[in-house]
């Protein structure tokens, strides 16, 4: 197998060149997204970095491709055009799209039950397992009656 690697690299350089290109991460925002104003393009970066996108789950709406990414991306944009402070973009977009979009999500409300859930079984189960390992080392050895004590050495002696 490695024969046929080192053969093939030996080869192709070009086309494993071209396949890591293609496998880098790659920003979807399009050049006709960007803003001209540098201060508010990068307040832009920072906003949609930190939405979710509604169809890919685990991409940000600036690593998606998705319309639905790229009318968010846009919005943002438009909404910072219009004057608005980050949190007021953020609140617009939550207010349309639901908390399901925030990368990280306020621990109030109901989301303070998700925050607190892992901690809580996590602590959960660390007493639990010292729970089980006190039981484990306080159990009696079982000792062994005279019969089995018996055929324990007839059986060791053959």
């Amino acid at each position: 197998m490695t024969l046929f690697l080192k053969r093939w690299w030996a080869e192709c350089p070009s086309y494993v060149l071209a396949l890591l290109l293609l496998a880098s991460p790659v920003a979807a925002v399009q050049p006709d997204e960007m803003l001209a104003d540098p201060v508010l393009e990068a307040r832009a970066r920072d906003i949609s970095r930190d939405i979710r996108c509604p169809v890919c789950q685990g991409e940000t709406i600036d690593d998606s491709n998705a319309p639905i990414a790229r009318d968010l991306r846009i919005i943002i944009r438009e909404r910072l055009l219009a004057g608005d402070s980050d949190q007021d973009v953020i609140d617009y977009i939550v207010a349309r799209y639901g908390e399901g979009v925030l990368f990280n999500p306020p621990a109030e409300g109901a989301n303070l039950i998700l925050w607190l859930a892992g901690p809580a079984l996590l602590l959960a189960g660390i007493g639990v397992a010292m729970t089980a390992a006190r039981r484990w080392r306080t159990m009696p050895e079982a000792a062994l009656s005279t019969e089995e004590e018996a055929r324990v050495r007839e059986i060791l002696k053959e």
